[in-house]
């Protein structure tokens, strides 16, 4: 029986910017990239010059033209990319990737158990309207604990309307509050355990 091969796939960008896949020697396109992401099939993209690690770059790049596809629907909202942008440079940005990290693997295991159970309960009863409450509900608490983040975020508009500059933080008051943050995170990650348990 065919065993897969250990590792990521590995991707070679050239100066063209053409992509090669050395796994099935074949160049490829951002959208067969998009593909196999979601397939779960993993990869790493190098640049064939320098050896470069660009994989990150390459997967920005798949989301930007994803959000900029013609009639697709957009996944990111705006006000979501302002606050993620407000963290660059900032005291918490070395939290945020984790926290996101955290967040989406907590709500991608909420999804596919929401799948099974209703593919249980219904077969292939459609239950269009069902699944759309529940993806709503979890964006909301998605939307709800990231939003926990904007009191640390400098308001430039509240600023402004008080003609005065952003405080900076003394040393004294970033320790609470990144203090105040590990606390929110683990009281988010426990409810999330328990959503994922199907508690309340």
């Amino acid at each position: 029986m065919a065993t897969k091969s250990e590792g990521p796939v590995t991707i070679k960008k050239y100066a063209n910017r053409r992509l090669y896949n050395t796994g099935t020697s074949t160049y490829v396109t951002l959208e067969d990239l998009a593909t196999m992401v979601k397939s779960g099939e993993d990869f790493a993209v190098f640049d064939a010059k320098t050896g470069e690690d660009i994989t990150r770059s390459v997967l920005t790049q798949i989301i930007f033209e994803q959000e900029n596809k013609e009639g697709a629907q957009n996944l990111l909202p705006i006000k979501f990319l302002r606050q993620l942008i407000g963290f660059y440079g900032g005291a918490m940005q070395k939290f945020v990737p984790s926290y996101l990290e955290v967040s989406l693997e907590s709500f991608t295991r909420e999804q596919e158990k929401f799948r099974q159970q209703i593919s249980q309960a219904f077969g292939a009863t459609p239950f269009g309207p069902i699944m759309e409450e529940q993806v709503r509900r979890n964006m909301d608490m998605f939307k709800q604990a990231f939003s926990m983040f904007t009191p640390f975020v400098p308001r430039g508009d509240e600023a402004g309307a008080q003609g005065e500059k952003p405080a900076t933080a003394t040393p004294a008051a970033a320790g609470s509050d990144l203090e105040e943050l590990r606390k929110q995170l683990d009281d988010m990650r426990k409810k999330v355990d328990k959503l994922s348990d199907g508690e309340k």
